[in-house]
């Protein structure tokens, strides 16, 4: 189990604020945990930043994945950070528009994002800036639709023998 602990959120939010600045768009305590959402064009600085500073040590990147608002147009970019020298985790979010789903990748930070950032690509279409090789991973190479967008009804609109009244509508 890791440490919530206000005072290491507190130095973290200082060094990211005195290093990036304008860069960090905001940050709050979600779930227990630190989540600081950052401009796209500085997230791997910020991350190697991360990894790097003797005073945080985020030192292992726990998951990346992908995400769609499709109410803003945005896609983001979510990694979860973990500490082991102080048993500290950290969030991370960018967005990026919808048309231009350009994210620097963190595979000069961590290799292991590798992977991750190609099943995000796979499954969100975000292009990762600087990957070895982003290609498709789990679905077919000659699909053009991203699964997990939010671009599709859940239900065959079509149906008419469906009564909305058993569903709660």
């Amino acid at each position: 189990m890791f440490q919530i602990i206000p005072e290491r959120n507190e130095l973290v939010v200082t060094k990211l604020i005195e290093n990036f600045g304008t860069s960090i768009d905001q940050h709050e305590i979600l779930a227990d945990m630190l989540c600081v959402t950052v401009k796209k064009e500085v997230v791997a600085e910020l991350l190697l930043f991360l990894r790097d500073d003797q005073e945080l040590q985020y030192n292992f990147l726990t998951t990346l994945c992908g995400m769609h608002y499709p109410e803003k147009e945005q896609l983001g970019v979510v990694y979860h950070l973990h500490s082991f020298v102080h048993n500290h985790r950290i969030r991370i979010k960018t967005t990026t528009h919808l048309t231009n789903p350009n994210v620097p990748s963190a595979t000069t930070v961590w290799p292991s994002a590798n992977w991750m950032e190609r099943e995000t690509f796979d499954f969100f279409g975000i292009i990762f800036k600087g990957h070895p090789n982003l290609k498709r991973i789990l679905n077919v190479e000659d699909m053009v639709d991203f699964p997990l967008r939010k671009e599709f009804p859940l239900e065959d609109q079509t149906r008419e023998d469906k009564d909305d009244s058993l569903f709660g509508r």
